[in-house]
């Protein structure tokens, strides 16, 4: 038997204690999608049903009560004994936590520029890992993707970039077909790519007026940049967000293919903790930064 699956593990205790699919969603920072998938992927590996799913709202079955108990206090004593463990990082450091998605396509190219002007300021740059909570004890910004604004005590947030997504893909795929002739059942037949699972494409499909085939045919990848590392090398159509893939457009290395959009709802999201730096030089590195990163978005508006 396989190693069990820890982030499905940490997605289920979150729906079972929190009470809702919502609820474990904006607590993990990932969307809804990302964790019922995780609990189907659970559900398939302990070969049961963790849900009554008869009744509007899903409803835990005996044994995954017995088994959410046991979860909590499981994962309880981990973050114990990793804080026993784990030394504080040091004090003049700027933690700044970035899903992987804004970590690579937003935050990274662009950090040249701000060490060129704050040398001064020490950066620490760490994933803000889907499944897991983030500490605001130790991480100054974070920026997660939510549909709804993460709320919490500890921390306050804002809309940073739009969650805006439109199919992509690799001039390369089409071989010379123009983008002005592509139908939907035309980008069917391109192969389709889904970031989680397929229901962005379901979306995206009806808003075009094209019919649902039963199944979705393509790959899912569960992190962003797996989506757009497939997109890029020609291997299907992805729906990605506009603010990610930018630079790949002006660039040429990806093409938009419709101006029919999908995921207007969510939002990039600057998460700051209300916790007062330990000293006044990370008092100053905190504004400098923030003062940074909206200037590098400004830029970035037509």
């Amino acid at each position: 038997m396989t190693t069990a699956p820890l982030n499905a593990l940490r997605a289920f205790e979150a729906v079972a204690r929190l009470g809702s699919f919502r609820a474990a969603s904006e607590a993990l920072f990932v969307t809804q999608p990302a964790v019922s998938h995780q609990i189907r992927h659970l559900e398939e590996w302990l070969g049961a049903s963790l849900f009554d799913r008869s009744g509007r709202v899903p409803r835990l079955l005996p044994h995954a009560q017995a088994l959410a108990r046991d979860l909590t206090l499981a994962f309880g004593g981990i973050d114990a004994a990793c804080r026993r463990a784990r030394h504080a990082p040091a004090a003049d450091f700027l933690v700044v936590a970035a899903i992987p998605s804004v970590a690579v396509c937003w935050l990274i190219p662009r950090l040249p520029r701000f060490r060129e002007r704050h040398p001064e300021v020490q950066l620490r740059v760490i994933y803000a890992h889907h499944g897991h909570e983030i500490d605001f004890g130790d991480v100054d910004l974070a920026f997660t993707f939510a549909a709804a604004r993460p709320m919490g005590a500890g921390f306050r947030s804002e809309p940073f970039l739009s969650g805006i997504s439109v199919p992509v893909c690799s001039p390369a795929l089409l071989d010379g077909e123009a983008v002005e002739s592509l139908t939907p059942q035309r980008m069917l037949g391109l192969g389709l790519l889904h970031d989680a699972d397929p229901a962005g494409w379901q979306t995206w499909l009806r808003r075009a007026g094209q019919p649902l085939p039963e199944t979705l045919p393509g790959p899912i990848f569960e992190d962003f940049n797996l989506l757009r590392a497939a997109a890029l090398a020609g291997q299907g159509v992805a729906l990605c967000s506009l603010a990610m893939v930018a630079p790949d457009l002006a660039e040429g290395r990806l093409v938009r293919l419709s101006d029919i959009a999908v995921l207007e709802q969510f939002d990039y999201y600057l998460t700051r903790s209300d916790a007062a730096p330990p000293n006044s030089d990370r008092i100053e590195a905190r504004r400098v930064f923030v003062e940074w990163l909206m200037a590098e978005r400004a830029q970035m508006m037509p």
